[in-house]
């Protein structure tokens, strides 16, 4: 099985952005819900809008644990692994609050389409998933 990487960067959704700069200056903000959920989509999505996620088979989204940030970023501190994945062809990933009425955070494209076959698995290893502010 290939390692998967992306490097997500300056992609926060707009509500992620207004929360953090409502945070810098001091103003009262929302946590997210943890912990955060890392989904996977077959179309890309926007500051304001979300993508396509993917459906079927097995896929559910995966719970992300990152390290302490450093020089503004950060990656996942433990693997990442879909299993039994429905045909699709992933395109872009999302990360997610895990709220009542989930909030999406970040967005961002893989660095090349991943296609997959029905019942594949597919995994990020640690330190594979990149999120940075800059």
């Amino acid at each position: 099985m290939p390692r998967r990487a992306v490097a997500i960067a300056d992609n926060l959704a707009n509500t992620a952005e207004n929360r953090a700069l409502d945070f810098i200056n001091a103003r009262s903000t929302t946590a997210p819900t943890a912990p955060l959920k890392v989904a996977l989509v077959t179309a890309a999505g926007d500051d304001a809008t979300a993508g396509t996620e993917v459906a079927g088979g097995s896929y559910a989204r995966q719970n992300l644990t990152v390290a302490a940030a450093s020089g503004g970023a950060t990656t996942n501190s433990a693997d990442l692994l879909w299993t039994g994945m429905p045909a699709c062809t992933i395109v872009g990933w999302e990360i997610w609050d895990n709220a009542g009425a989930p909030v999406r955070l970040w967005y961002g494209p893989l660095g090349a389409s991943q296609t997959l076959p029905a019942g594949s698995e597919f995994k990020v290893t640690a330190g594979g998933l990149s999120l940075s502010i800059s």
